[in-house]
C-alpha cells in the first residue's frame, strides 16, 4: 500500500517539478490544487515530501517484515509518521475544500492510503506481547 502511495505523491511530484498537466480524468482540478502556494512548503513540493514519507513507510514496513522479532521502534516510527500524514492530510482537505474550492484525486488517494497505513500501524502497536515477545519492552 505505500507503494501506491508512493506512485501517486511520486507522479504529482513529477509534475510539479518537471511541469506538465496532472491527468485527472475530469474528477477534480489537480492544476489548481498542485499550482498553488499550499502545494509546496519553503519550496519544496508537498508531493516530494509526500513520495519521500512513503518510501520510508515502505523501508519501514520491509525491515519489520524481514525481522524475525521487529523492534517496536519500527512500529513506533511507523505510526508516527502515518499519524503526521494523516494529520497533514486531513489539513490539506480542509485547503482544497474550504480555501480552493478544488479537489485532487490523486491528493485524495493519498490521504485515504495514508488512513490506510495509519489504522495498520495501529493494529501493529496493539499486538500484544504474547503475539510479539519484542514489543514488551524489556531487553
Amino acid at each position: 500500500m505505500g507503494g501506491l502511495g508512493f506512485l501517486d505523491a511520486g507522479y504529482l511530484a513529477w509534475i510539479k517539478l518537471f511541469g506538465g498537466t496532472a491527468v485527472c480524468a475530469g474528477i477534480g482540478d489537480c492544476e489548481t490544487v498542485n499550482n498553488s502556494i499550499y502545494a509546496e512548503i519553503g519550496g519544496v513540493p508537498i508531493a516530494l515530501l509526500g513520495a519521500g514519507a512513503y518510501l520510508l513507510l515502505v523501508l519501514i514496513a520491509a525491515m519489520m517484515l524481514r525481522s524475525r522479532e521487529p523492534s517496536e521502534n519500527l512500529g513506533l516510527a511507523f505510526f508516527g509518521i502515518t499519524l503526521v500524514g494523516v494529520l497533514y492530510s486531513a489539513y490539506l482537505t480542509y485547503i482544497e475544500l474550504a480555501v480552493l474550492h478544488a479537489v485532487c484525486p490523486f491528493c485524495v488517494t493519498s490521504a485515504v492510503i495514508m488512513i490506510l497505513l495509519w489504522g495498520i500501524s495501529l493494529l501493529i502497536l496493539r499486538r500484544s506481547p504474547d503475539e510479539n515477545p519484542d514489543m514488551t519492552g524489556g531487553a
